[in-house]
């Protein structure tokens, strides 16, 4: 299994790229065969389908990475020391997770030690962050700036990390931190004006690929969104829900073409 999947644009390239360092729901047979069974047939806490929401990207030139290893195996989106994004008294996953996000144990048996956690950075985390980083560097070398577009979902209400149901939109820019003025601007007024319940910075302002990649003052800018799996997946938040998505890829089609302008002005 390859670490990631590169979508290329099928219409001339514009300067941003997608990231899905979460959809991907495939277990190693020797990390699967230590997980809890159900916790391995059905990963909750992954992306689900979010590469099938964004997959009209690429006819508008958006370059799309999607990482093929469960989030469960490495946390793609967490600092490579472990340190914690937030410090509110939520539930934080580690670099490898040994909980989900409510708290419940994923392991059966064989809970990673440091060194194969050592292990699965080198084999997974490292070569998808620079990957990451090529696709930017080629990018602002190209068209002279770069926006990377973390796009993460998740289940409308999660206890462990806070009590009342989640936004339906959240764009995170690390505090303004991560983008221009402008672009940060540009994103954020097609969510306000989606007609979906939108937050900014909050309960999250982006995640250590934001973070780490955005350097405004270098041309390379980054925003994370963060959505509700009801967005776009049936009532059950189990399944793919075409008629459901259809509006909210609308949505994200109309912030592309704002965030596409704003980059060439």
């Amino acid at each position: 299994m390859d670490i990631y999947h590169i979508t290329q644009p099928t219409a001339p390239k514009v300067p941003i790229i997608i990231s899905s360092p979460h959809s991907g729901t495939y277990f190693p047979p020797d990390i699967a065969s230590r997980l809890k069974p159900e916790m391995a047939q059905r990963p909750d806490d992954a992306d689900w389908f979010i590469d099938r929401l964004y997959d009209f990207a690429p006819q508008m030139g958006i370059t799309l990475i999607k990482a093929n290893y469960c989030r469960w195996v490495i946390d793609l989106n967490r600092d490579p020391e472990s340190k914690p994004l937030y410090t509110d008294g939520r539930v934080i996953t580690g670099l490898v997770p040994l909980t989900n996000f409510n708290g419940e144990p994923l392991y059966a048996t064989g809970e990673p030690d440091d060194t194969e956690i050592a292990e699965r950075v080198t084999q997974y985390y490292v070569p998808y962050h620079d990957k990451v980083n090529e696709l930017l560097q080629q990018t602002k070398e190209e068209f002279g700036v770069a926006l990377l577009f973390d796009a993460h979902s998740i289940r409308k209400v999660v206890p462990g990390i806070r009590q009342e149901p989640f936004p339906e939109l959240i764009l995170g820019d690390n505090d303004g931190a991560s983008a221009s003025a402008e672009i940060i601007s540009a994103a954020w007024a097609a969510l306000q004006s989606s007609g979906y319940e939108a937050e900014h910075n909050h309960p999250f302002k982006g995640g250590h690929i934001t973070r780490y990649f955005g350097q405004p003052q270098n041309n390379i800018h980054a925003l994370q969104l963060e959505m509700a799996k009801t967005n776009y997946m049936d009532t059950s938040e189990t399944e793919y829900d075409d008629a459901n998505a259809s509006k909210i890829r609308g949505v994200l089609k109309g912030m592309f073409e704002q965030l596409i302008k704003t980059l060439q002005s």
